[in-house]
């Protein structure tokens, strides 16, 4: 059966995030939402609004991967890091060269067992996987790319303008991308440089975390303000230990996204963060919120990476060790405000 696939685009993943994309995507295409929970399609299809949010009649919800496949040519897909790659082994087999995706989900991939290895040993960037390269690997897709940006869903649901990146090795999917997803309020900035977007989505998480940690433990903006200053650092050490250009930290999907996600309350790393500050458990506060702050399951990836390459990164040190090796806040502080900092600025 020949389809039209001119008019349509798929986002995989109703959530938050997945369904801040469709509503943005609606200003200039129909768009086809798959969501696993047949009531959220229910629900989203009679009253046409979804986590309390009014979206366009141009979204129309499924819970047929299949479907989704068929009709769409580009496709977002919007899902937990932890759950990707399980996600594109269902999805890639009904995919085919001619499709076009860009995802929204700032997280790393484990390769084989290790993910469960408690001993928290060095992994290489061999064992590590960037969301396009799961893509690939698990699809026919050549032609991917990501979204990457200061994304809070809740302010873009509300309308508030903003910008983001859409990255890609292919020009043909940065321009596809921006048409699709560009309006009144929303600016899409381009950019080649897909691992370094990924891995400043991914990373900055890590940093919002400890920045959501501060300020449940009461501290001010003076100290958050270095911590996220020195946090870009070990962002830039980290993207050129992984093969990214230091540029791609600097710009909308960099300092942009780190500053966004490390300072509001709307954000769900810095929410996470600050609440163990205040002395939940990790159990404790992943049961309090809705859905996953990608920067606790980053921070153990970044700290086994950061053991193989032996980078020097101590705020991502000391947060792993407060978090997971209950190291006291006090001696990491401490140690943070005594670091010997050779520079300010050692990385342009």
């Amino acid at each position: 059966m020949n389809v039209d696939r001119s008019g349509c685009a798929g986002v995989i993943g109703a959530g938050s995030f997945g369904t801040t994309v469709a509503k943005l995507l609606a200003y200039n295409t129909d768009v086809l939402l798959f969501t696993r929970s047949r009531n959220t399609m229910q629900h989203l299809n009679q009253h046409h609004e979804n986590l309390g949010y009014p979206l366009s009649e141009r979204i129309r919800a499924t819970n047929s991967l299949e479907e989704v496949a068929n009709t769409c040519n580009v496709i977002f897909p919007v899902v937990p890091s932890a759950s990707f790659r399980n996600l594109m082994k269902q999805l890639g087999g009904l995919l085919e060269p001619r499709h076009i995706l860009i995802h929204g989900t700032k997280g790393f991939d484990l390769t084989g067992v290790r993910e469960k290895d408690e001993t928290n040993a060095a992994i290489s960037r061999d064992e590590v996987r960037t969301m396009s390269e799961v893509i690939i690997e698990e699809s026919p897709v050549l032609r991917v790319g990501c979204l990457s940006g200061p994304n809070l869903a809740k302010e873009i649901l509300e309308g508030q303008p903003t910008a983001t990146v859409v990255a890609s090795e292919f020009t043909e999917v940065i321009d596809i991308g921006q048409k699709l997803l560009s309006s009144g309020a929303f600016f899409v900035f381009g950019s080649h440089d897909l691992i370094g977007a990924e891995l400043a989505g991914a990373l900055k998480n890590v940093i919002a975390l400890g920045s959501g940690y501060l300020n449940g433990k009461g501290m001010g903006k003076n100290i958050q303000s270095m911590l996220i200053t020195r946090g870009l650092h070990e962002i830039v050490y980290f993207g050129k230990s992984l093969g990214a250009r230091k540029e791609a930290f600097l710009g909308t999907a960099g300092i942009g996204d780190l500053i966004a996600t490390a300072t509001s309350e709307d954000s769900r790393n810095f929410t996470f963060g600050r609440m163990l500050g205040q002395g939940s458990t990790i159990e404790e506060a992943e049961n309090s919120v809705d859905e996953v702050a990608e920067g606790v399951r980053t921070l153990k990836i970044a700290y086994r990476l950061s053991k193989y390459y032996n980078i020097k990164v101590p705020i991502t040190e000391m947060l792993f060790k407060v978090i997971y090796a209950q190291f006291p806040f006090e001696r990491a502080l401490e140690y943070l405000m005594r670091y010997p900092y050779t520079t300010d600025v050692d990385f342009l």
